[in-house]
C-alpha cells in the first residue's frame, strides 16, 4: 500500500494537466469548443443552429469563430432549454442536445427555484467529472504529505447511489450518479461504502456512518461542509471524544464545495485537534468546473480542457435585470476577454448537452496568467432592493469576520428584502446556539458591509433605512430544508430568500412560534 502512496504522490502526471499548464487558455478553448461542436453537428439542436457552419469559421485566424457562436445560438437558462430541448431527453429521446440517449439526469438543490431541476448527465460528462476529480487528487503532490495519506480512507458525504428508475431514465444527487460509478482502483479507498451510501434516509445514513466511524482509518473528507459538520459532531459526542482526530487521528484534509466554507471554519475548528488542510472545489451539477490547484490560496483553477466551454458576462445593471435575469442583447465575452477583479455571471456549453447555459454563479478572476477564480455570489441570490447590491461574497465575508471577532459559531444564516414604509429594509436570520444580543449582532454585521461594499454604505444612509435580524437555533435551518425535501448531500441553505422561497420561510418560522 506504501508504494501506491508513493505513485499517487510523485508518479502520475497527466496529459491534460500539463496541456493546460504549457498552453494559452484561449487555444484551450477555442480547441474545446471546436470539439463540443463537431460531436454534436447532428444533433437536432446543431442542426437547428447551423453548428456545421460555425465550425467553418474556427479555420480562420480571427475571431470569427466565437462571433458566428454566440450570435446563431442564443443564451440559455434551465427553464428555457428545457422547455425547448430537455424535456424530450426525459422522453427517451436520442441526439437532442448530445450524441446518444440520456440515461443520467442530476437534481439540483433547488435553492434558487421553486422545484428540483433535471439536468442531463452525459457518460462523456461522467468521465470528464473523474478525470477532473483524478486531476485535484494529482495535486496533493504539491503539499508536504506523508506517503502513507494515500493509504487512508476518503470518506464522500453525498447522496444516495440508489437512484430512482422510471424505466426510462436514472435520477438523484449528482454526488450519488458519480459515487455509483467509482473506478475500481478508488473503490477500495471509498468510504463509507457502497450498502451505506445506497441509503436514501439522511438520519440513517449518518447515523450508520457514527456506527462505522471506529472501524475506519480516514485521511480524507469530502462533502458540503454544514453536513459534515454534523456528522463529526454526532461522531464526538457517540464516543465522548475530545476532537474527530481522537478517532481518525490521520484525517488532514477536507475537499469542499457547494458554498463558502468561511462561516463554517470557526465552528468546525473546535472539532479539531490539529489544523486541515482545504480544498475547495467548483463541483455543479453541470460540470466539473474548477478546483484549487495551488497550496494556500482561497482560489481555485478553471479546467480549460476537459468538456466545457465558458463564456463570461459582465454582471452589471446592463447586462442582469432585478432578479438576475440577464437582459436581452447582454455583452458576452470569451477567456481572452475578460479582466481581473470583475464580476461576471457565467455561461457553459458542455459534453452533456448544456450550451450558453446560464448556471446561475458569479465568478471573478483572480488571477488571468493562471485562470484562478473565486466564486463571488449567484446570479440570483444577491440583494438589491435599492442599489446596495449586497452579493454573497460580502455575506460570507462580514459573517467570517464577526464570528471571528466574538467568538461566535455561526452555523447557517440568511437574508430578506423587506418594504419599509416606502423605503427598504434587510432581515437576517442567523443560526448559532451560542448567546448574543441580537441588536449587537445586526449592528456589526452592518457596519462589516459598509466596509465591504460601497454600494452598501450609501444606500444605508438612503433608501437602506432599516437592518434587522432574528437569532434561532441552527437546527431550524436544517429542519426547513427537511421540510423541503432538501436534508443531506450536495443541499445547501440559501444566503438569500426571495418571493415563494421567502413566503415558505416565514411560514415556517410562524409555525414554529418564532417572532420576527
Amino acid at each position: 500500500m506504501a508504494i501506491l502512496g508513493t505513485l499517487l504522490k510523485k508518479g502520475i502526471r497527466l496529459r491534460v494537466s500539463l496541456e493546460q499548464e504549457y498552453s494559452s487558455p484561449a487555444e484551450l478553448q477555442k480547441e474545446e469548443l471546436k470539439k463540443l461542436l463537431i460531436k454534436s453537428a447532428n444533433t437536432a439542436i446543431g442542426k437547428k443552429y447551423g453548428f456545421k457552419l460555425i465550425l467553418k469559421e474556427f479555420r480562420k485566424p480571427n475571431k470569427d469563430f466565437y462571433r458566428a457562436f454566440s450570435s446563431m445560438v442564443p443564451i440559455y437558462d434551465y427553464e428555457k432549454i428545457y422547455k425547448e430541448w430537455w424535456y424530450r431527453l426525459k422522453d427517451g429521446e436520442r441526439n437532442i442536445t448530445w450524441p446518444g440517449a440520456i440515461r443520467y439526469f442530476a437534481l439540483t438543490s433547488g435553492t434558487s427555484g421553486a422545484s428540483s431541476k433535471y439536468i442531463p448527465i452525459s457518460g462523456d460528462m461522467v468521465r470528464a467529472i473523474r478525470k477532473t476529480g483524478v486531476r485535484q487528487i494529482l495535486t496533493l503532490s504539491k503539499y508536504d504529505l506523508p506517503d502513507d495519506l494515500f493509504t487512508k480512507g476518503i470518506l464522500m458525504l453525498g447522496g444516495s447511489t440508489d437512484l430512482d428508475f422510471n424505466g426510462t431514465f436514472f435520477s438523484g444527487d449528482l454526488s450519488g450518479i458519480t459515487a455509483g460509478r467509482l473506478p475500481i482502483w478508488f473503490q477500495r479507498f471509498y468510504k463509507p461504502g457502497k450498502q451505506i451510501s445506497r441509503n436514501k434516509n439522511w438520519g440513517e445514513k449518518l447515523d450508520q456512518i457514527v456506527e462505522m466511524a471506529p472501524k475506519w482509518d480516514i485521511g480524507i473528507i469530502v462533502g458540503v461542509p454544514a453536513w459534515l459538520q454534523i456528522l463529526l459532531e454526532k461522531i464526538i459526542e457517540r464516543y465522548q471524544l475530545s476532537t474527530i482526530h481522537d478517532i481518525w487521528p490521520n484525517l488532514q484534509i477536507f475537499v469542499h464545495g457547494g458554498v463558502s466554507f468561511e462561516p463554517y471554519k470557526k465552528g468546525f475548528e473546535k472539532l479539531l485537534a490539529h489544523p486541515l488542510i482545504y480544498m475547495e472545489t467548483y463541483l455543479a451539477s453541470e460540470g466539473f468546473l474548477a478546483f484549487q490547484a495551488l497550496p494556500d490560496r482561497r482560489s481555485m483553477r478553471l479546467v480549460l480542457n476537459n468538456g466545457i466551454f465558458y463564456e463570461f458576462i459582465p454582471f452589471k445593471d446592463e447586462n442582469f435585470d432585478e432578479n438576475g435575469e440577464v437582459k436581452e442583447g447582454a455583452r458576452t465575452l470569451k477567456i481572452d476577454e475578460i479582466e481581473e477583479n470583475v464580476d461576471y455571471g457565467l455561461l457553459i456549453s458542455t459534453c452533456s448537452g448544456a450550451w450558453r447555459y446560464l448556471i446561475g454563479d458569479v465568478i471573478r478572476f483572480v488571477s488571468l496568467e493562471e485562470s484562478e477564480i473565486i466564486i463571488t455570489g449567484r446570479t440570483k441570490h444577491f440583494l438589491s432592493l435599492c442599489g446596495e447590491h449586497l452579493s454573497m461574497d460580502n455575506m460570507n465575508r462580514a459573517i467570517e469576520m464577526v464570528g471571528e471577532e466574538q467568538n461566535l459559531n455561526i452555523k447557517e444564516f440568511t437574508v430578506i428584502g423587506l418594504p419599509h414604509g416606502s423605503l427598504f429594509k434587510h432581515h437576517w436570520f442567523v443560526g448559532t446556539d451560542d448567546e448574543i444580543d441580537q441588536e449587537e449582532l445586526v449592528k456589526q454585521i452592518d457596519e462589516k458591509l459598509k466596509i465591504l461594499n460601497d454600494d452598501y454604505g450609501v444606500e444605508r444612509q438612503h433608501a437602506l433605512k432599516e437592518v434587522s435580524c432574528t437569532v434561532l437555533s441552527p437546527r431550524y435551518f436544517y429542519d426547513w430544508l427537511r421540510a423541503q425535501g432538501k436534508e443531506g448531500g450536495q443541499n445547501k441553505f440559501p444566503r438569500v430568500l426571495k418571493k415563494e422561497k421567502m413566503t415558505q420561510w416565514l411560514e415556517f418560522l410562524k409555525d414554529n412560534n418564532i417572532e420576527i
